[in-house]
């Protein structure tokens, strides 16, 4: 099966590409990365996604390191597959 048939699913593929402290440090600012509920909206995603690819300053994770062609691609996979869970 091709990686483009497979559905991306936040619990088994997204989160687990966020640190612990990743995570700890963005929910001061109101980012909830550990929770789909918040990451599921197309705004929040979208704006992650940019931060993260480096198109929105600060990227992040702020100090690295930063995600690979590989990672921003299963998120963007994730977010054009319709946000599964």
């Amino acid at each position: 099966m091709s990686d483009a048939v497979v559905n991306v699913s936040f619990s088994r593929d997204i989160l687990p590409l966020f640190r612990p402290t990743d995570i700890e440090h963005m929910i001061a600012f109101g980012v909830f990365l550990h929770k789909y509920e918040w990451m599921s909206q197309p705004a929040n995603a979208r704006s992650v996604y940019r931060h993260l690819a480096g198109q929105t300053q600060p990227q992040m994770p702020l100090g690295g390191p930063f995600w690979s062609e590989e990672q921003l691609a299963l998120l963007k996979r994730w977010i054009e597959g319709g946000f599964q869970p």
